[in-house]
Order: structure tokens, then sequence, then C-alpha cells
């Protein structure tokens, strides 16, 4: 059985993973921060303890690039030196990602590979665009929401650019954690 590929990703509960106006040297938005609140109780051994070891037990990443680029390219190590697999629409040959990290520009071959290079365990994803393109090809298992009780008003929102597919989703575990609920939730598909 192939490892899941698992999005792992904060939330607000009117949908936001970044406030408003989202760049470097503000990389989470003007509030966004608050999303990440949570990982103030991460060592603990309490439910935001487990989740944060479930995803850091991960063996591969696939980001978007422009949350790669964001995260300042995690300088080429996410956690414990997996291999980080950028989707990207172009590569420009004269950019070499540090560390790590391989850009690849189709989502099919950037799922193939990261499920190769995991092994036995599972495959994180991080972005809104990663996340969209694995979910219209089918490629999303498990999405792990970190459900955060604030409402930001604006910012860059989950799944704005989804598309019309109806996909379904199986609720598989909630954790309440101090100031956060962990979803998770296996995909069923597109109807």
């Amino acid at each position: 059985m192939n490892p899941p590929i698992c999005l792992y990703m904060s939330m607000s509960l009117d949908g936001f993973i970044a406030g408003p106006d989202d760049r470097a040297g503000q990389e989470l938005g003007r509030g966004g921060g608050r999303l990440f609140s949570w990982l103030d109780d991460r060592m603990s051994d309490g439910p935001s303890g487990q989740v944060f070891r479930e995803l850091m037990a991960t063996g591969a990443v696939i980001s978007g690039r422009r949350t790669f680029e964001l995260a300042g390219r995690w300088h080429g190590d996410h956690h414990d030196g997996v291999p980080i697999f950028v989707l990207t629409h172009r590569i420009d040959d004269s950019d070499v990602p540090p560390g790590s990290a391989r850009f690849v520009t189709d989502v099919d071959d950037c799922a193939g590979r990261a499920r190769a290079a995991a092994g036995d365990r599972a495959v994180m994803v991080h972005g809104a665009g990663a996340a969209q393109a694995l979910l219209r090809a089918g490629l999303l298992d498990e999405m792990e929401i970190h459900l955060v009780p604030v409402l930001l008003g604006g910012g860059r929102r989950l799944f704005d650019s989804l598309g019309p597919d109806h996909i379904e989703l199986e609720l598989v575990r909630r954790l309440d954690g101090l100031g956060v609920m962990h979803l998770r939730y296996r995909v069923r598909g597109t109807r």
C-alpha cells in the first residue's frame, strides 16, 4: 500500500491559512501568526503534541512554490533531512533549490517521487496551491486541518481556487487541543 499523502494546515474558522498581505517579511500575513499558537503546546503529551510528532514523522514533503519561497526555502531542510518536492509551474535551470529540495512541474510525477522517497512513512503537504493541485488530480489522501477558533476576516484561503467539483470527505479523527481542534479527514473522491 502507498503511504498516504496528507495535507497539514492550520486554518481559521472562516477558511484562511494566512492573514491579509502575506509576503516576504510578513509570511503569515497580518494576524496570521494566531493560526500557529497551538504549536506552543507541541512538546506536550496532549493532542497538539501527538499531531506535531505525527507530522514530524513524515518521510517527504510536497510544497507549493509560493509556500516554499515564503518559508525561506526552509534553508533546504524542512525536518530531519527528508526530501522536499516543490510543485511549480516552471523551473529555471539557474535556480537550484537548497538541501534536499527539488522542483517538479507535474503533479503526478511530484506525488510519485514523494511517495517513493517517503518509503513507508506519510508524505506531508504544505500550501494551498499544492493541496488544490493534488485534490484536483485525485492524489491527496488525507487532510489534517488544525482549526483555530478565530475569524481572520481576510487573507489567503485554503480552498479558494479548487474548482467546481464536489469532493467528499470522511472525518476519521477529532482531537481537541488548547485553542485548536485537529480534524483529520480522508478524501473519498469527487462526484
